[in-house]
């Protein structure tokens, strides 16, 4: 299916060279803190921390996946857009993604995983990163309940990278978790603000089944 492959690496492609920014530095000179986005930043003292890099308005939808999957015990993180419209802007992709308080954050877990939102309008849960033995049981426990779990075709797409933040906790490897937008459409009465403070039951199958994976 090369037609598809081709639009694979396409957006892929867009998505890579789309920032507006390529550090935290530099996005910092330009947006204001709990203005244009704000950071949420949680440590539990435990092993693993799971990270939003791109939550709020950036990708709708991850950064609540993410604070509930982290619950109580786990450490959390997100940077989120706050903007009323281009929040695309904030993207940092996340082989460059150095915000201090993440990386700090980051250095001091063991196990980090990322919740991104990948951005097709299908149901699908792609696996990524280079923890692979957390992965395989991730995936067990999402498809348990019915959830469609693929490795993203794309490779910019598969968290392979050592810079990505997946993989810059103290173990050298993460798992990252892209979920397609038909999916978090799914999780939530809609995906804007207001939506988003609704989830649904099929969310809190979604963050029940993370947490026992991850337990």
């Amino acid at each position: 299916m090369p037609h598809l492959w081709g639009r694979f690496l396409v957006r892929a492609h867009r998505r890579a060279m789309a920032d507006k920014y390529r550090s935290f530095e530099q996005l910092a000179s330009f947006e204001r803190e709990n203005v244009d986005f704000q950071i949420l930043c949680r440590a539990r003292g435990l092993d693993t921390v799971i990270v939003a890099p791109h939550g709020g308005a950036i990708e709708p939808g991850t950064s609540e996946i993410a604070d509930a999957v982290a619950g109580e015990d786990l450490s959390f993180y997100a940077f989120e857009g706050l903007k009323p419209n281009h929040n695309g802007d904030l993207h940092i992709t996340s082989s460059r993604f150095d915000e201090p308080r993440c990386i700090a954050l980051l250095e001091s877990s063991v196990r980090v995983v990322t919740i991104h939102g990948e951005a097709s309008d299908s149901e699908i849960v792609y696996l990524g990163g280079r923890d692979t033995a957390t992965g395989v049981r991730i995936e067990s426990f999402l498809k348990a309940r019915r959830l469609a779990v693929l490795s993203h075709p794309n490779p910019e797409l598969q968290g392979r990278d050592t810079s990505n933040i997946c993989n810059r906790g103290q173990s050298g490897a993460g798992v990252q978790i892209e979920i397609a937008r038909g999916l978090r459409r799914r999780f939530f009465a809609s995906l804007d603000s207001a939506g988003r403070k609704r989830p649904t039951q099929q969310f809190n199958e979604f963050v029940v089944a993370l947490r026992e994976a991850l337990a």
